[in-house]
């Protein structure tokens, strides 16, 4: 099953955003500090109170939940040259590592893409770092094309 998040998800949320933030951590070390999270959970809390920001979490029988989708509904600007339109843009989508395998992932996407439908949004966006090769996989698998890349020059070996 697949709901909105609320408070009670929050410890296992957590757990799961250490997962990511790993993952991230070994791939980016020089922008990733391993043992943290994206998110605290007085951030939580805050943003499981705003309709714009939407968290979708993946919930087994006993209402425990095994993954996420973080979203924020935007709109690009009108300007002269873009076409105003919504869109949904997810944030961070997990799956427990123990839970991989079970198409969760997958029915989270189909999920956020159903309820970026309904809200008429254009399109349902992401950005993916280099070096996340399964997430890169995945969301092609879902059949996500690159949009655009954002490119980089680093200048230091280290930070300080």
């Amino acid at each position: 099953m697949i709901r909105l998040a609320c408070e009670k998800d929050i410890d296992r949320i957590l757990e799961l955003l250490s997962q990511v933030l790993e993952i991230h951590a070994q791939a980016r070390p020089d922008i990733f500090v391993s043992g943290t999270t994206k998110y605290g959970r007085e951030e939580l809390g805050e943003m499981l109170k705003d309709s714009a920001s939407p968290i979708y979490v993946a919930v087994d029988q006993e209402d425990r939940v095994l993954g996420y989708a973080f979203c924020q509904i935007k709109k690009q600007p009108a300007s002269d040259n873009l076409v105003p339109f919504s869109y949904m843009y997810i944030d961070d989508l997990c799956v427990d590592s123990a839970c991989r395998g079970q198409h969760l992932g997958q029915k989270l996407f189909e999920y956020v893409k159903e309820e970026a439908v309904k809200i008429g949004c254009y399109e349902v966006c992401l950005n993916v770092w280099t070096g996340n090769e399964g997430a890169e996989a995945f969301y092609e698998k879902m059949g996500m094309k690159t949009k655009k890349r954002e490119m980089e020059f680093v200048l230091h070996a280290h930070r300080d």
